[in-house]
């Protein structure tokens, strides 16, 4: 149970706001627990819900990589729930439980991931666990793998996806039960 209860689809009048929860359910990432808490704010869930999915859905970066990066990062924040979440591209790309594993493991050496997904989970790494890290030099090692623009990318996309894992943690929302 979590501190703070999801909304029942029916208690959203807002149909917008609806909309986004139903395509996170459907996405299977943010997930309907995230989306249905944070509904009870109904204009900040629904720009907080837009840029998620937007960020998840949309841009040059792989699916595969940013499924990877956004469960590292879950496991860095503690967040059972969204750490267990799978999404349904994921599941329908192959993306298997070992590369998961690698990347909140010892991405470094594994041969599941290409120096340039390496490089951007280490990004993902660093920016939370380490920034001082994230310097200059660190950004010419990016840039030589990914444009600019997919620096970005990568960058709030890690920015979004940790602060609403951070969250739902504090949400105390519990792992999902497998159907």
């Amino acid at each position: 149970m979590s501190f703070i209860e999801p909304m029942e689809l029916d208690q959203i009048e807002d149909a917008e706001l609806r909309d986004l929860v139903l395509r996170s359910e459907e996405l299977g990432v943010p997930g309907g627990q995230f989306a249905r808490i944070i509904a009870r704010k109904p204009e900040q869930a629904k720009a907080t819900l837009s840029v998620m999915l937007m960020k998840f859905t949309e841009g040059n970066i792989d699916h595969r990589l940013k499924e990877i990066i956004r469960i590292q990062l879950a496991r860095f924040a503690e967040d059972s729930h969204s750490a267990a979440l799978r999404s349904n591209k994921a599941k329908d790309m192959g993306v298997t439980e070992a590369e998961i594993d690698a990347g909140s493991g010892d991405y470094e050496d594994s041969e599941h991931f290409t120096e340039a997904e390496k490089v951007a989970l280490r990004y993902a790494d660093q920016m939370f666990l380490d920034s001082a890290k994230v310097d200059a030099a660190f950004y010419d090692e990016l840039k030589k793998h990914y444009s600019e623009p997919e620096i970005m990318e990568l960058g709030a996309f890690i920015a979004v996806f940790h602060a609403a894992h951070m969250v739902m943690r504090s949400f105390g929302a519990p792992a999902p039960t497998a159907h």
